[in-house]
């Protein structure tokens, strides 16, 4: 204070200062000062949009990888609050029985079912995997009627483990609806003292679900951070990625039907007559479902793809994990600066922005959103979680997760 006025101390660089310099600048190149502190910490609100239309109670997106993203991770996301979106490596069908997968829940969880028929035998404790019990149906998949069940600390005490399972498999089996919500399945194993639920279709009797005393515990400590993401329909919000060649107007049309909620045109290079025909083609054909463009690195790219009609915007290119655009085609930007850059033009038009790749750690995606995103898109961040694709394998002392698939790497 001089004279009693107030001085203004200049301390660092506001924002339109840092990045009107002509530098490109990553997320580990920046650092935000700290400020005063005004409001306690649950006043803080995460909701956001993810486009004009969808609403998210918190800013986070998993990424359409084919490590990262299926049902259980779609459906654990939009438990949450956030969404996922399901990747499109693989055929439209799948993809397509993917999203009714998810949105099709009532629980926020999916089993890997493991079923076998009357005549069939247990040989190795491994036909278990980590699950307490194998399912008995008429044709040994989960689409058929359930017919007992296999405990497997029965199956530990047979002498002789070649005999059919419809020798020793429990036929009285409690179970419940799939319709079931989450706590009218966990009051049903509570009152009868179980510790596994069969969850069947009410329909044709087929499985659909294993519900367990250790899933209600689980779900039970997810973290309250919003109201789940539901759509006009009342089922789980789910994304689907596509891409632009012509024969994805057909898998378009699966998803649809399926009942995705948002498309996400997949490519590096969103700036593209392909896109921007795509962008048209979604928006003419099915004028309710929300399209988002990308990834687009300058204000340039961002406004064609406005003005073609894009709900939203996923900007990065080369800042992903895996990513290889910068080194192998010379082109992209630093994270920091092309979501700053972007976010600054599309907030001109109301089209909210998905910071996609290059996040490694929580500071991060504060970054991310300062800068001006309404969401964070997350890939190698998720892989090693439970819900993401994959088994666990251990050697020695090392554990990692993996997926078998087709590797690709798309410039």
């Amino acid at each position: 204070m001089s004279n009693g006025a107030v001085v203004q101390i200049e301390d660092g660089f506001s924002s339109k200062q840092l990045f009107n310099q002509g530098y490109s600048y990553t997320y580990d190149d920046v650092i935000f000062l700290p400020g005063f502190i005004d409001f306690a910490t649950d006043s803080v609100d995460l909701t956001t949009k993810l486009t004009g239309n969808l609403n998210l109670s918190i800013p986070c997106v998993s990424s359409p990888m084919d490590t990262v993203t299926e049902s259980s991770m779609a459906l654990a996301m939009a438990t949450l609050g956030g969404i996922g979106i399901i990747h499109n490596n693989n055929t439209s069908v799948h993809q397509a029985s993917l999203i009714r997968s998810a949105k099709s829940r009532q629980i926020p969880f999916i089993s890997d079912l493991i079923c076998v028929s009357p005549s069939d035998s247990i040989d190795s404790v491994e036909e278990f995997g980590s699950k307490p019990c194998v399912f008995v149906t008429e044709s040994g998949n989960s689409k058929s009627k359930l017919l007992g069940v296999v405990l497997k600390s029965d199956w530990e005490k047979l002498s002789y483990k070649d005999v059919a399972v419809s020798d020793y498999m429990l036929k009285d089996v409690v179970s419940g609806s799939s319709k079931y919500s989450f706590e009218q399945a966990a009051s049903v194993l509570q009152a009868k003292k179980l510790e596994y639920l069969p969850l069947v279709n009410e329909v044709d009797g087929s499985v659909v679900d294993l519900f367990t005393a250790s899933d209600v515990e689980r779900i039970r400590g997810f973290p309250k951070l919003g109201n789940p993401s539901l759509g006009t329909d009342g089922e789980f919000m789910v994304g689907a990625a596509i891409g632009t060649r012509e024969q994805e107007k057909e898998r378009l049309e699966h998803l649809v039907k399926a009942g995705t909620n948002v498309v996400v045109l997949d490519s590096s290079q969103g700036n593209s007559i392909y896109q921007i025909e795509m962008i048209k083609y979604v928006k003419k054909t099915y004028p309710n479902l929300d399209v988002i463009g990308g990834n687009v690195v300058t204000a340039y790219q961002a406004q064609n793809l406005i003005q073609a009609g894009a709900d939203g915007l996923r900007v990065g290119m080369g800042s992903g994990s895996i990513c290889t655009t910068q080194e192998v085609c010379a082109v992209g930007r630093g994270q920091a600066t092309a979501v700053y850059k972007v976010s600054s033009i599309a907030a001109q038009s109301g089209v909210p922005v998905i910071a996609d790749g290059g996040i490694a750690n929580s500071g991060h995606i504060v970054k991310a959103l300062v800068l001006g995103a309404s969401t964070v898109m997350m890939g190698s961040f998720l892989a090693g979680s439970n819900e993401a694709p994959g088994v666990y394998e251990s050697q020695v002392d090392y554990h990692f997760k993996h997926i078998n698939c087709i590797q690709r790497i798309v410039l």
